[in-house]
């Protein structure tokens, strides 16, 4: 990977939390989304999507981030107690009880 490329996806990451942080989940994750597809094992990109995703109250797309991410780091008590909010969203409160569970045992907040 050359430089200049590598730059052009950090931009991208950088203008995508930038519009998160101004109250625009919508279009971070539009962002984000061609981030991942460039970097799909990215997590800093993968937790800001699900994020992004989560805010904007897309939740099966938040839980299909997530979930990836769980895959790339299974000990991420993060994401496993932001997975573990978003089945919950979704009136699955027994799937997501295994990740609370998890996530408590990782001493995730």
């Amino acid at each position: 990977m050359s430089q200049p490329y590598e730059n052009d996806v950090h931009s991208e990451y950088l203008r995508a939390d930038l519009f998160f942080n101004m109250g625009q989940p919508i279009e971070a994750a539009r962002v984000l989304e061609g981030v991942v597809a460039v970097e799909p094992d990215n997590q800093a990109a993968l937790e800001l999507l699900a994020r992004s995703y989560f805010g904007s109250a897309q939740l099966a797309r938040a839980e299909a981030a997530l979930n990836r991410l769980v895959e790339l780091s299974p000990a991420n008590g993060w994401a496993r107690r932001a997975l573990a909010r978003t089945l919950e969203r979704q009136s699955r409160a027994d799937e997501a009880a295994v990740h609370h569970r998890v996530a408590d045992a990782l001493g995730a907040d």
